[in-house]
């Protein structure tokens, strides 16, 4: 055999075997740095501290999609304690000086879904930019919107990798089949991701409304304050809906609407590859077609849009209490929501008002509110957002914190003595639960903490019931604990208000 035909035998080799990786994905993405300008890195330099929370927070995006995909039977500790206390405690605290390749953290990630990737690096890239323009104090404003013009004009070169311009309606994000797994089975951590956003867009602000360099560099350490405020008491204090561009840095959406609108449809595709992965009803090896598919949807001007006034109004119809509050010119108390947490508001996409919740409930006086007479077009009865879905929602929650508090006494004061309980393929009445089950319903949930997921509330009449899932991990009497589960509670309304007439439970392992 001549050398020759050595090489070419080798070479033919190599070829079949990897043909079948190949056929099974092959795939071809471009990077693209930064537009030389003078500006590039000043916010870096003139903003050491905030800008090194930004690479903290590419860390934190890297980690939770390469865990999701890499460890999809982990128990729900894996990312709402473990990997959660040291982002929180460790990367925050002490974050990277320079921003990180994220293909080196997410590398099962970086593999499955390359084209996502490189979308979401190449919008990080615009907003550090655009840091940097507002942040150069050689530039004066009509400058800055100089510049601003031509860096989303850049950006908007990499048509294969850029984020559309036009607003995208909630339900690309919220009412696809795999919508919603990962902020119901991780709503700690779901939190953290809005945070980060909050912070992302919201210091835009503090560097267009300071007047002089110290008002802005004060302005930006206070914003910064304020997200290290929200990581306090995590399951309160952080965002409760994903911070929207127009309301928590308006003068920032008002002078540069179209770099607003990309950065929350940035932020809406992270929260749809964070549901693709945590879905297990999406099967891994559709995983990456469903991810290009909902990519090639936040590229493209056409699909799921809505105008640019409809999107300002959904921004402020969402409330900006329940995204973490205002970026700037805030109290020293964090704002209190007016919606339960795992809330999904349902928008009209020509109009941008609200029409209903899908889950979850208004909170407070929000609750009491005319919502016809603001405009707000409700819908029918059986999902209408009202004062008695609090009230009902309430019931629940004391119920269940009955139990983990161990006090029998207001367990059963909020049972209808015409209880039913269904579990385990048993039923039992309320004398029956009181005396068999409910004492080891007690112990249980004293030993084994549990994740309940978002509630929807359906009130007809004087009835009601409410269904939701849940995630509960740990050890009982010696035996470890790895189960999902689904309740519904029906309640009636008498004289003294909402009682628990009837509770469905039933639970598996998790696979």
């Amino acid at each position: 055999m001549t050398k020759r035909t050595e090489w070419l035998a080798l070479y033919l080799a190599c070829t079949i075997a990897a043909a079948p990786v190949a056929n099974a994905q092959w795939s071809t993405t471009y990077e693209t740095f930064y537009l030389q300008a003078p500006h590039n890195w000043v916010f870096r330099n003139n903003y050491q501290s905030a800008d090194r929370l930004f690479n903290a927070f590419d860390y934190g995006h890297a980690i939770l999609y390469e865990t999701l995909l890499t460890k999809p039977n982990a128990p729900v500790s894996e990312l709402e304690e473990k990997v959660y206390n040291k982002l929180t405690r460790e990367v925050l605290v002490r974050p990277p000086r320079v921003p990180l390749e994220e293909a080196a953290i997410e590398i099962k990630y970086a593999q499955l879904a390359p084209e996502a990737k490189v979308m979401f690096d190449w919008s990080h890239i615009l907003h550090r930019q655009i840091y940097d323009v507002l942040a150069d104090e050689r530039l004066e404003q009509t400058a800055k919107d100089r510049e601003v013009q031509r860096l989303i004009g850049y950006y908007k070169t990499r048509r294969d990798v850029a984020f559309s311009s036009k607003p995208k309606s909630m339900k690309l994000m919220q009412e696809q089949p795999y919508s919603l797994a990962f902020r119901e089975r991780f709503p700690k951590f779901n939190g953290l991701i809005w945070g980060y956003h909050w912070l992302q867009v919201g210091l835009y602000e503090p560097l267009m409304t300071g007047t002089t360099r110290e008002a802005r560099q004060a302005g930006v350490r206070a914003t910064a304050a304020r997200f290290w405020q929200m990581l306090a008491d995590p399951m309160s204090t952080l965002p409760y809906q994903m911070p929207m561009t127009a309301a928590v840095s308006p003068t920032f959406a008002a002078r540069y609407p179209e770099a607003a609108i990309i950065f929350d449809n940035l932020h809406s595709m992270h929260d749809v590859v964070s549901d693709i992965l945590a879905n297990p009803k999406v099967p891994r090896d559709r995983k990456r077609a469903e991810i290009l598919l909902a990519a090639s949807r936040f590229r493209d001007d056409s699909s799921y849009v809505m105008s640019e006034a409809a999107w300002r109004t959904m921004s402020i119809e969402m409330g900006l209490q329940n995204m973490g509050g205002a970026s700037v010119n805030f109290t020293s108390e964090l704002p209190a929501p007016t919606v339960t947490r795992g809330a999904v508001m349902q928008h009209d996409d020509l109009t941008g008002k609200m029409t209903g919740m899908k889950t979850g409930a208004m909170t407070g006086s929000m609750a009491e509110m005319d919502h016809a007479a603001m405009g707000h077009v409700m819908p029918a009865i059986d999902t209408m957002v009202t004062s008695d879905s609090v009230a009902v929602l309430g019931v629940v929650n004391a119920f269940h914190k009955a139990l983990v508090a161990g006090d029998s006494a207001l367990a059963l004061s909020l049972l209808s003595p015409e209880l039913v309980v269904l579990e385990s393929g048993g039923v039992e009445n309320f004398a029956e639960f009181r005396q068999n089950h409910l004492p080891a319903d007690i112990a249980f949930a004293r030993a084994v903490p549990s994740v309940r997921g978002s509630a929807t509330v359906i009130i007809k009449g004087g009835a009601a019931w409410v269904s939701s899932t849940s995630s509960t991990e740990g050890t009982f009497r010696e035996r470890p604990v790895n189960s999902v589960g689904a309740e519904l509670v029906v309640l009636s309304k008498g004289e003294t208000g909402w009682k628990i007439s009837a509770i469905h439970w039933s639970s598996r392992a998790r696979r």
